[in-house]
């Protein structure tokens, strides 16, 4: 049934997404700095490209997929760059005093960086390649429409990991004080920029 193939894809993508790395921390400190609407956008980013790379894997384009992989060293290179960016940004941030309404400009930002960040870690592909082919969705042995549903799952299951996430922290904000909020500024951009260090570090190591 399409109904079970949709759901497979839900946990896929839930699954995928609730694991704590440098999207979640970012989502973690834009939602406690700027509110839940700024959580949430960085979240939909991220599963934006958890679902272009579930399309990748769902319709057997081996060829996007292997030229991916192949240039996996530069990807890491920009995505391990931007997050040292984002994290030396983040750490040296300073929080506003009061609430404001979250701008077009800054939910849109926020939107595009962790999107790029998810896309430039081609190795979520691997992921998704062996969970659709152990699941039979796409290429030979499966259909498109199948594959199409899958991949919305996977969308729909990343989507509401980021709404639960954003919808929680949210919740705590207003117990954050300018101190609380510095010190949240401080502790992700470290986190942010580790990350980044280690993706950097990745490569002389190969």
């Amino acid at each position: 049934m399409d109904t079970d193939i949709l759901l497979k894809g839900v946990v896929i993508g839930f699954s995928i997404a609730a694991p704590v790395g440098p999207i979640g921390v970012l989502c973690i400190r834009r939602t406690l700095a700027e509110g839940r609407v700024s959580g949430l956008a960085s979240g939909l980013g991220a599963a934006t490209a958890d679902g272009i790379y579930g399309c990748v894997a769902g319709f057997g384009l081996t060829f996007i997929s292997h030229f991916l992989i192949s240039q996996q060293g530069w990807l890491r290179l920009i995505g391990g760059g931007f997050l040292c960016y984002l994290g030396l940004k983040t750490f040296f941030a300073r929080p506003a005093e009061r609430a404001v309404f979250a701008k077009a400009q800054s939910v849109l930002g926020a939107y595009a960086s962790t999107f790029v960040l998810t896309l430039t870690n081609p190795l979520t592909i691997l992921s998704f390649t062996a969970i659709f082919a152990g699941l039979g969705a796409g290429g030979p042995r499966g259909t498109y429409f199948s594959a199409a549903v899958l991949v919305l799952g996977v969308f729909v299951g990343s989507a509401a990991w980021w709404l639960i996430l954003s919808g929680v922290v949210g919740a705590f904000r207003t117990t954050f004080d300018l101190r609380g909020l510095r010190w949240v500024n401080r502790l992700s951009g470290l986190i942010i920029t580790a990350f980044g260090l280690t993706a950097l570090l990745s490569l002389e190591l190969r």
